[in-house]
C-alpha cells in the first residue's frame, strides 16, 4: 500500500465520520519559540488548550513535521527520520475515550478491500496508563483484546501533557508485534524494537498544576470539555504495509536512496556503514525538498541553518560513499517525483527548490575544498611537529567557522595516519549547544504566557475595521499589566489594551503596526505596538498619556492618517517591486520576505547573483512606470482556492485560512494575497527610490526602497549634492561622471608619482645606511628605524639594495618603519649568514614580539609587524639579542 494511498484512507475514514478535514499546517511552526511544526497536534494545541475556540468540534489531518533533536541517529535505527508525517484524528469536546479506542481500531483492522489498513487483529497490542481502568475495560469491550495484550505502563510512558500548568491525561499506545525476528516476546514493555508503536492515543482530561517533572505535578480537576488528540505514524504504517524493514525503504524515501546507490556505484544491503550513508541521505534531501517547498532558505541562523545543515550532511554523505561531484539535481528531483503525489506543491515550487538547493550544493563543495585545505596544513603542522594527533579546537574552528563535518575530519585525519582529540571537540560542541539552549530558554521566557489571554479570546475575535474607519468605537474586554490581568492602568504605565472592535492595524504580514491612540472619557493612552499574540486576538500596547483607563470602559481607536497612508503606500510598492522584479527576472525571483513601514519598503527575493546597476534602474523603472499608469487597486475576499486559480501570488511560510484577501494593483499585473493595508490606485504611492540591493545568503538577495515622500527627500538630497558639485567643479552635470573619473584618475597618477619620489628619496638612503654598519663577531650588521614611509615595499626594497652592498661575509640587514600607522620590521641575510645558522624568519619573529603581532618568512627574507609603533626599539634589540650568541 502506498504512503499516498495511506493518507487518503484516513482521510477519507474520518472525513466520512463527521471529521473536518485540515490541510497540513506550514512545517514553519506558529509558535514563535520553536522553529518547526514537530508533531501533529501543534495546529491545533490553541484549540485543544482551550486558549482559542475549536471552529469545529472535530478534525482530523495529516500533519507535515521535522525534528532535528535526534539528526545524530538518522539512518542508525528504524524509527529516526527528520521529516515524517503524523496522522491525528481530534475532539474538542466531542467523544472522548471510548469512541476515539473504537475509530482506531475500525481502521487499523477493517480489510484494505473495505477501505481499512487490513492489519491482523492478533498482532496488535496496546499500553494503557498504569490507573486506567477505563480505558483497559474499552480495549476489551469495544476491541475484544484479550488481557495478556494489554500492558500497564507509569507516567513516562503512559502520560501526556505540555510540562506546564494546563490540560493533560493518560495515553494509550497502540503497537505492532513484527515477529520473532526481531526480538523476543513479552510485549512493548519487553522490547520496542520487536514491538513497533503505530499509534498514540491521548486523553486529555485533568487540568495539572505544580508540575516539578513529566512525572510529577498535582492534578487539579477534571476539564469540563475532555479533548482528544491521536496520532499514527505514517511511515512506520507505510513501511510495515510496503513489508519493507524501515522507513528509508518505503516509496517516498527509497527512489531517493536508490540514486545516491546508483550514484556511487555502492549497492544498498552489503555494507553497514554505507547503508546508513545512503539513509542519511534519503532522509535529508526529503526533509531539505520539503522545507524549502515550504519557504525555508539556507541560512546560518534557526531554520535557515537547521536545513543547511541537513543539505552539509547529505554532500558529506556522498562524499564518504567516494562521490566528489555535484549530485543534488539527480537526488532532488528523485525525491520530487516520490513525493508529488501526496504534495503536488512540491512539483509547482521545485524550479526554485532546485536552484536553491544546487547553489547550496556548489557553494558547499567550495567550503569543502577550503577546509580541505586548512586542514591539510594542520595535518601537515602536526607532523612537523611529531604529534600524532590533531587538536579538538582544530577540530572545532573547521566544524564551527567552515561548517565541516567532524566525521569527514575523521576520516581525512585516518587517512594521514593522525587521530583527533574527540573528547576536546565534543567539549567545545557541548559549551555551544549549552550556550544555544540558554540563549533558546533565555528567548522562551522572555514571551508573555499566552494563557492570559485565554478569557479574553474566549470572549470572540477582535474585529479589525481599519480596511473601512480611521477610527472605530470598542470597549476595553481587558487590561494587562507585566503580564498579568488587571482592572485598570494609570498615567505613566505600560499596559496591554484588549478590545472588542480596532481600527489599529496589528503587525502582519511584513507591514509594522499602525501608529495612533485609544481615547475615552477620562483617558488618552498612547499606542506603542499593535500585536496579535494569539490567533484571532488583537492585543495593543499602549503607554497611559493621562487619566486612567478600566476594564469595561468605552474606548475609540484613532489611527494617525499620515502614517497608515505612508504605510499603505510602502505596502502597496512592496507589490509593485516585486511584481516589477518577476518581469525582469522571470518568475523564478520569488518574494521570499518583506517588512514595510511608513516611507520604507525592503523585500527579499530568491535569486543566486547581484543585481548589475541597469537591472536595479530597470525594476526601478517599471515600478515607477505604474505608478504613472494609476491602475487600481482592488481588494477581494475568496475562497483559497479560487483565489490560487487566478493567479495570486502566495508568500512562503505564510499561513492561510480557507478564506482570504486578494490584493489587485492592474488586475493580474500584480495579484498578492496579503492582509496589509493598501493605497486605492497606484498613483498614490508617489514615488519609489531603490536604495540598495545585496545578499542574505547564498540563493537570497534582498531590495531595499524609499517610498513617497521619503523617496522625494532623499532624491532632492542627492540633487542638492550634485548641484554643490557642479558649481564647485564648475562642469555642467551631465558632464560630471568624468569630470570626476578624470580627477580621481588624475589623484591616483600623483599619489603613484609622489609614491616613486619616495622610493627614490629612500633609495638614496643605501649608500648611508650601509656605511654605518657595525660589525662584531664576524657578523656585519645594519639596524635602523627608518620613520614614515608608504608601505612595507618601500623597507622591502631598501633592506635587500643594502644588503647587496655589504659584500660577501656573513651579514644582517633590519630596518623598521611605520606604513599607515602600523610599525614593521623587516630582516634579510646574504649566504654567509645562513650557513652560520642566522635565519631572518627567527628574527623577525622575535621583533614581531616585541611590537604585540606576528611575523616570519623564509631564511633569507621575512617581516614582522605588530600594532605598538612605541615599540620599535624594543623590537630592533631583540633582532641584535637574536644576532648576540651567534
Amino acid at each position: 500500500m502506498q504512503t499516498a494511498e495511506i493518507q487518503r484512507r484516513w482521510l477519507d475514514f474520518f472525513g466520512q465520520r463527521g471529521h473536518t478535514v485540515v490541510p497540513s499546517a506550514s512545517l514553519i511552526a506558529d509558535d514563535p519559540t520553536v522553529m518547526f511544526t514537530i508533531a501533529g497536534m501543534v495546529p491545533f494545541i490553541p484549540y485543544l488548550t482551550g486558549l482559542v475556540p475549536a471552529p469545529y468540534p472535530r478534525a482530523t489531518s495529516v500533519q507535515k513535521c521535522i525534528r532535528t533533536l535526534d539528526i545524530e541517529e538518522v539512518g542508525k535505527t528504524t524509527r529516526h527520520g527528520t521529516f515524517f508525517q503524523m496522522n491525528g484524528n481530534f475532539s474538542f469536546g466531542d467523544y472522548f475515550k471510548e469512541q476515539a479506542i473504537a475509530y482506531a481500531w475500525e481502521l487499523l483492522t477493517t480489510s484494505e478491500r473495505d477501505g481499512g489498513l487490513g492489519f491482523d487483529e492478533k498482532d496488535l497490542w496496546v499500553t494503557v496508563y498504569e490507573d486506567d481502568d477505563e480505558a483497559i475495560d474499552y480495549w476489551r469491550r469495544v476491541a475484544g483484546l484479550p488481557l495478556e495484550r494489554i500492558q500497564r505502563l507509569g507516567k513516562e510512558d503512559n502520560y501526556w501533557s505540555t510540562g506546564q500548568p494546563g490540560p493533560a491525561g493518560p495515553c494509550s499506545e497502540i503497537y505492532f508485534d513484527r515477529g520473532p525476528k526481531y526480538g523476543p516476546d513479552g510485549g512493548p514493555a519487553v522490547d520496542d524494537s520487536r514491538y513497533l508503536e503505530i499509534w498514540n492515543l491521548v486523553f486529555m482530561q485533568y487540568l495539572i498544576d505544580d508540575v516539578r517533572s513529566k512525572t510529577e505535578f498535582r492534578i487539579v480537576s477534571e476539564l469540563p470539555k475532555k479533548n482528544i488528540d491521536t496520532g499514527m505514524g505514517m511511515e512506520r504504517v507505510a513501511f510495515l504495509k510496503q513489508g519493507v524493514e524501515n522507513m528509508y525503504e518505503i516509496d517516498q524515501v527509497r527512489p531517493v536512496l536508490d540514486r545516491a546507490a546508483e550514484l556511487s556505484g555502492r549497492r544498498y544491503g552489503a555494507d553497514h556503514e554505507d547503508d546508513v550513508r545512503m539513509r542519511v541521505i534519503a532522509d535529508h534531501v526529503r526533509s531539505s525538498l520539503m522545507l524549502m517547498t515550504d519557504g525555508v532558505t539556507p541560512g546560518n541562523e534557526g531554520r535557515g541553518y537547521i536545513l543547511r545543515r541537513l543539505l552539509r550532511r547529505s554532500i558529506r554523505a556522498m562524499r564518504l560513499l567516494g562521490v566528489e561531484e555535484p549530485t543534488f539535481a539527480e537526488l532532488f528531483s528523485a525525491s520530487r517525483d516520490a513525493m508529488q503525489t501526496a504534495y503536488p506543491e512540491v512539483a509547482r515550487e521545485y524550479d526554485r527548490v532546485s536552484r536553491l538547493a544546487l547553489g547550496e550544493e556548489e557553494t558547499f563543495l567550495r567550503t569543502l575544498s577550503s577546509g580541505t585545505t586548512i586542514l591539510d596544513l594542520a595535518v601537515a603542522d602536526a607532523k612537523q611537529k611529531g604529534s600524532s594527533g590533531l587538536a579538538g579546537d582544530t577540530a572545532f574552528l573547521l566544524h564551527d567557522t567552515f561548517g565541516f563535518p567532524i566525521d569527514l575530519t575523521l576520516e581525512m585525519a585516518e587517512e594521514a595516519g593522525l587521530s583527533v582529540d574527540r573528547a576536546a571537540f565534543d567539549s567545545l560542541m557541548s559549551e555551544q549547544r549549552a550556550r544555544a539552549k540558554a540563549d533558546a530558554r533565555a528567548k522562551k521566557q522572555s514571551l508573555a504566557d499566552l494563557s492570559v489571554y485565554r478569557e479574553f479570546r474566549a470572549k470572540g475575535e477582535t474585529v479589525f475595521t481599519g480596511y473601512e474607519y480611521l477610527q472605530t468605537e470598542s470597549s476595553v474586554l481587558g487590561l494587562i499589566v507585566d503580564g498579568a490581568p488587571v482592572h485598570q492602568a494609570t498615567v505613566g504605565q505600560i499596559a496591554e489594551v484588549i478590545l472588542g472592535e480596532t481600527s489599529l492595524y496589528a503587525e502582519s504580514g511584513g507591514q509594522d503596526a499602525d501608529a495612533g491612540s485609544i481615547v475615552g472619557d477620562g483617558f488618552d493612552l498612547e499606542v506603542l505596538d499593535v500585536q496579535r499574540p494569539v490567533k484571532g486576538l488583537i492585543s495593543h500596547k499602549v503607554q497611559v498619556r493621562a487619566g486612567e483607563v478600566s476594564v469595561g470602559a468605552a474606548a475609540t481607536t484613532v489611527v494617525d492618517p499620515a502614517y497608515r497612508h505612508a504605510a499603505a503606500q510602502a505596502h502597496s510598492a512592496t507589490h509593485l517591486v516585486h511584481a516589477a522584479l518577476r518581469q525582469t527576472l522571470g518568475h523564478e525571483a520569488h518574494q521570499s520576505g518583506s517588512y514595510n513601514k511608513a516611507g520604507y519598503m525592503r523585500l527579499d527575493f530568491g535569486w543566486n547573483q547581484a543585481l548589475s546597476l541597469e537591472t536595479r534602474s530597470e525594476i526601478e523603472e517599471i515600478a515607477n512606470a505604474a505608478i504613472h499608469d494609476d491602475l487600481e487597486v482592488v481588494t477581494r475576499i475568496m475562497p483559497l482556492d479560487e483565489a490560487r486559480s487566478m493567479g495570486a501570488m502566495a508568500l512562503f511560510g505564510e499561513k492561510y485560512g480557507d478564506t482570504v484577501r486578494m490584493v489587485d494593483i492592474g488586475g493580474p499585473w500584480s495579484r498578492e494575497l496579503c492582509a496589509g493595508t493598501h493605497v486605492s490606485s497606484s498613483a498614490q504611492v508617489g514615488l519609489i527610490s531603490l536604495t540598495s540591493e545585496s545578499s542574505v545568503g547564498s540563493s537570497n538577495r534582498r531590495v531595499e526602497a524609499l517610498v513617497g515622500h521619503d523617496a522625494f527627500r532623499e532624491l532632492a538630497a542627492e540633487r542638492a549634492i550634485v548641484s554643490q558639485l557642479t558649481s564647485t567643479l564648475k562642469t555642467p552635470r551631465e558632464q560630471l561622471p568624468d569630470r570626476i573619473a578624470e580627477l580621481v584618475a588624475g589623484l591616483k597618477a600623483a599619489e603613484k608619482r609622489i609614491a616613486q619620489f619616495e622610493a627614490q628619496a629612500l633609495q638614496s638612503r643605501v649608500p648611508e645606511l650601509a656605511a654605518s654598519a657595525l660589525k662584531s663577531d664576524g657578523v656585519t650588521t645594519v639596524i635602523d628605524h627608518l620613520g614614515s614611509v608608504s608601505s612595507g615595499d618601500d623597507i622591502r626594497g631598501l633592506v635587500t639594495a643594502v644588503r647587496s652592498r655589504l659584500g660577501s661575509e656573513p651579514a644582517v640587514v633590519a630596518l623598521s618603519g611605520i606604513a599607515g600607522g602600523k610599525p614593521l620590521v623587516i630582516v634579510a641575510t646574504n649566504e654567509a649568514a645562513r650557513e652560520r645558522g642566522i635565519k631572518a624568519g627567527v628574527l623577525a619573529k622575535a621583533a614581531a614580539g616585541a611590537l604585540g603581532g606576528g611575523g616570519g618568512g623564509k631564511d633569507d627574507l621575512a617581516q614582522g609587524g605588530g600594532a605598538d609603533a612605541s615599540a620599535v626599539p624594543a623590537a630592533l634589540d631583540a633582532v641584535r639579542a637574536g644576532l648576540a650568541p651567534v
